[in-house]
Order: C-alpha cells, then sequence, then structure tokens
C-alpha cells in the first residue's frame, strides 16, 4: 500500500485531534466506529466475490461470499442479482458465515461423552463410526419386526429414524434413502421436506 504525503498528514492530523478531544472528555466511540467502518470498506472493496448457491434447502438462494488476499472468507450475504431471493436470506442462510472457518467455536473434533459422565472425551473418527455402527446393528437385532398383529412379513425396525440433511444432491438424498429402507428403516424424513 502506497502512502502519499497527504494521506500522512491526514491521518496524523485525526490521531492528533483524536487524543487531543479525549483529554478534553469528549466521547468519540461514534468516530471510532466509522473508523472501523472505513477499515471494512476498504476490505470489501480489495476484496474477491464470489458467488455461489446456499445449500440449506431446495430453494437455491444465490450468495455472495469476499474473500481476502488470502483465500479467507470474512463475509456472506445475499445476491442483489439472483432472481430467487433478490439478495434477502432467511435465517439458516444469513448464518452460513458461522459454518466457516472463521467461526472459533466450530467443533474440528469428535467428542464424545459417555452415559452418566459429565466429561467430553477426544475421540478420533474411526472410533466414532465403528461405535456407530455397533449402536445401530445392536437395535437392529434388538428391535428388528419381522411380522405385524396380523401376521404379515413387514421387516422393519422403528427405534431408528434417520433425518436427511439438505446439504446434499438428489442423487446422494435418493442413495441414503435406498440404505435405509434396506436396514428396515420407516422413520425417513428429509430437511428439505419440513
Amino acid at each position: 500500500m502506497k502512502i502519499t504525503r497527504r494521506s500522512f498528514l491526514s491521518v496524523s492530523g485525526s490521531i492528533g485531534s483524536g487524543v487531543a478531544l479525549t483529554a478534553l472528555g469528549i466521547d468519540l466511540s461514534a468516530l471510532k466506529a466509522h473508523a472501523a467502518g472505513l477499515s471494512k470498506t476498504d476490505r470489501i472493496r480489495r476484496a474477491k466475490q464470489s458467488t455461489t448457491i446456499c445449500c440449506y434447502c431446495s430453494v437455491g438462494c444465490g450468495l455472495i461470499c469476499s474473500t481476502d488476499m488470502t483465500g479467507k472468507i470474512f463475509n456472506i450475504e445475499g445476491d442483489p442479482d439472483h432472481p430467487i431471493n433478490e439478495g434477502s436470506l432467511c435465517a439458516k442462510g444469513a448464518g452460513i458465515f458461522g459454518l466457516t472457518e472463521v467461526n472459533q467455536h466450530r467443533l474440528r473434533k469428535v467428542l464424545y461423552r459417555a452415559p452418566k459422565s459429565d466429561k467430553w472425551e477426544e475421540k478420533d473418527w474411526e472410533w466414532s463410526l465403528n461405535r456407530i455402527a455397533r449402536l445401530v446393528k445392536d437395535t437392529r437385532d434388538q428391535d428388528f419386526i419381522t411380522h405385524n398383529e396380523k401376521g404379515e412379513l413387514v421387516n422393519r425396525v422403528e427405534t431408528i429414524g434417520h433425518y436427511g440433511t439438505s446439504n446434499i444432491s438428489n442423487e446422494e438424498c435418493w442413495t441414503l434413502s435406498i440404505a435405509c429402507r434396506a436396514m428396515g428403516l420407516v422413520n425417513i424424513d428429509h430437511q428439505a421436506r419440513v
């Protein structure tokens, strides 16, 4: 970034007058907020903007993702030129920024809490997937219904349910529903339907 004599004098004059006004007891919080907004505006001007589609439901709202020079996303907003949402977003779409790597509270590892325990343990993915598979198998072995009250062959499990995500394509959704039906599940639903 090139600093000119004019911008140097402008910044140093602003800082000097800010220090002088603060010493006199004048509240500069509005000025500080304005300055913070200017730096964000400059950051947005230099950003690379990419358009994409929200992954949460079958509507397909348009998003604009702003990335800085390092490629990190720092802002996601609705695309005003998109014919479906025209810049507006629902609560899930507006909160999609919280799923990015910027969110310091996003889970990055598997945490497990044993029954009746008050402590979380860190586990690896292989242990977690094996545990899920074991619990599903044990439940199916215990609760599999072969015949209903009328004596008809039903082959189903009513104690396991599957709630699908809208973050997957139609093909992945079809594959998951077939896999669930193959396990005998009848309580199958999908987020996009709800």
